[in-house]
């Protein structure tokens, strides 16, 4: 009597136990079938479809059990390992939606920052001391406004504002003694150590005021699924990849997805151009683009080879490449023999590896090719291209986490995660591999062609060859074409 009132007890309790993890179960699956189709996870070759339905079949054989009271441990078995696998594709679709969510979060504004700056060996300690402060106004009157706006608001410190011609100028003539502070949009603190190395040890930030700009557009579908562009923008700068900065690489990627063909056309940084927006379509280096903000750079190339770009990808290559080493260094095979400026890397001709440092060297360097830009660009498509192969390989699964951490702050993209999914999806789908080919814009070198952001300032600029440049556009519409 008392053993049957065991068992009976027993038959309750796995009873009772079933029934919680069924309600687990199911829980689990509704929420994994939603993100499935909400995301389109897994959906080519209908495996969302034939996963939803293993999903509910096992929650329906499971429940039919409980229900009749029979084979209640493997009833248990199953809920468990059932609970195991759900809540681990739960977990992986939570890391992609974070992942995306790193990568979009920014999409849709960039900031810098605008301070008032003394010489270093200044007196001048607080804001409230300064009346006078040196500005290029007619070239970034907006921000300026801001900056003494907010002043006046916060600190009740009305400046007076005289002119200069640009911020470098203001700089030189703080640095002579003939200014005593001065406005400096951190936008162009690259360009001021261009020509002064060191001239952060020279000045000193006594009020610093953070803006937030929004990007127009900032998510752009694309008008045609099977052929978009992407505009690939390869910032460098320490700060967050939100930060407006100058970009040094701008690569715009032709993808066809039907033809299986993407073509890369990198335009030189030196190259000079219109820029569009914040430019005044005035000619000046096409790195002085990004300045104005990443749609700057956008339609500054929209306009130079008459495209449409759907969607961007912005890198802040310094944070970038620090995930080469989390992914155990990359192979890129070099085509000339070279000696870099950064950290006096000696690269053979051939196949090399290369660490974090190495592969920013190998980026960076430019003095030392034959090319010029235009091989420092090819050899930035290689690194792209070389961490791309390394981070869709298994090896990348030693460093889950940290290459997902690396990733969200050192990639910024308006790419949605529906999208990227659908890309995806479409490849698996599809299969077969694309061919990638590359192609670069020359030019001539020039020292004695104006800049509109720095025209105190002789740089070097390249003016671009008009055959290279309609044979680039060329290239850019036969891919588009299909042809």
């Amino acid at each position: 009597m008392v053993q049957k009132r065991l068992r009976s007890s027993k038959k309750r309790g796995y009873r009772i136990l079933n029934i919680a993890l069924l309600i687990v179960f199911a829980l689990l699956t509704a929420l994994l079938v939603f993100s499935m189709f909400r995301y389109n996870i897994l959906a080519f070759r209908h495996l969302n479809v034939l996963l939803s339905i293993l999903l509910v079949a096992v929650a329906l054989v499971t429940g039919f059990l409980i229900f009749k009271n029979k084979a209640r441990v493997t009833t248990t078995i199953i809920l468990i390992l059932a609970i195991l696998v759900s809540s681990g594709a739960m977990y992986a679709i939570k890391e992609v939606l974070d992942l995306s969510n790193g990568l979009n979060t920014t999409s849709n504004y960039s900031e810098y920052e605008m301070s008032v700056v003394v010489p270093a060996n200044s007196d001048i300690k607080d804001i409230s001391q300064v009346k006078n402060v040196l500005a290029p106004t007619a070239n970034d009157e907006k921000n300026i406004r801001a900056l003494t706006n907010n002043l006046a608001k916060t600190k009740k410190v009305n400046l007076t504002v005289d002119q200069s011609s640009s911020y470098l100028a203001a700089y030189n003539s703080l640095r002579n003694g003939e200014a005593k502070a001065m406005v400096l949009n951190s936008v162009f603190e690259s360009v001021i150590e261009n020509e002064h190395p060191d001239y952060a040890s020279k000045i000193k930030k006594i009020y610093t005021y953070k803006i937030s700009k929004k990007i127009e557009n900032a998510q752009s579908p694309a008008t045609n699924n099977d052929v978009f562009n992407i505009y690939v923008s390869g910032i460098d700068t320490y700060g967050p990849v939100s930060s407006v900065s100058r970009s040094d690489v701008n690569i715009i990627m032709t993808v066809n997805r039907k033809t299986k063909k993407v073509l890369l056309t990198t335009t030189p940084r030196d190259a000079y151009v219109p820029i569009a927006d914040g430019g005044n379509s005035q000619n000046d280096k096409l790195t002085h683009a990004g300045i104005y903000g990443v749609e700057a750079s956008i339609h500054t190339l929209e306009n130079l080879y008459g495209i449409k770009t759907n969607y961007y990808i912005r890198l802040n290559f310094t944070s970038f490449l620090k995930l080469v080493d989390l992914l155990g260094g990359i192979d890129v095979y070099n085509d000339q023999e070279f000696t870099s400026l950064h950290g006096n890397y000696h690269f053979g001709v051939g196949d090399v590896h290369l660490n974090s440092e190495q592969a920013l060297g190998f980026v960076r360097e430019r003095y030392s090719l034959s090319g010029g830009d235009n091989d420092r660009g090819k050899n930035q498509e290689k690194v792209i291209a070389a961490i791309i192969k390394k981070l869709t390989s298994t090896h990348a699964l030693k460093n889950y986490n940290e290459i997902i951490s690396g990733l969200q702050n050192s990639v910024q993209t308006n790419m949605s995660l529906e999208t990227m999914m659908n890309l995806i999806n479409t490849q698996l789908e599809s299969g077969g591999s694309y061919t990638v080919t590359s192609q670069a814009v020359t030019g001539e070198g020039r020292t004695d062609l104006p800049s509109y952001a720095m025209p105190d300032a002789n740089l070097y600029m390249m003016e671009l060859n008009q055959d290279s440049l309609n044979a680039a556009k060329a290239a850019i519409q036969k891919v588009m074409e299909g042809k």
